[in-house]
């Protein structure tokens, strides 16, 4: 796993589409960590963690279509896709 995450961050840096979690709005019903195992996990409360990105987390191109279905498919809204 840790050459993937290892792979997956030299990529990030290459990447121009961030994907921002709006903590006020998010209630930790956990579809995005369930969408994007390879971004984000959960917390004990089952807010997202960012895996050391903050609220702004990078999106590789292989994963873009799972981003923008946590976006489409969040219930409280608190996701979205930022340009950089």
């Amino acid at each position: 796993m840790s050459a993937l995450r290892n792979e997956l961050r030299r990529e990030l840096r290459r990447e121009s589409a961030l994907l921002h979690i709006d903590w006020t709005a998010c209630d930790g019903r956990g579809l995005c960590t369930e969408l994007l195992p390879e971004l984000l996990q959960r917390d004990e409360w089952g807010y997202p963690l960012s895996l050391g990105y903050g609220s702004n987390v990078p999106v590789p191109r292989a994963l873009m279509d799972a981003a923008q279905d946590a976006v489409a498919l969040c219930p409280r809204q608190a996701l979205r896709m930022l340009g950089r």
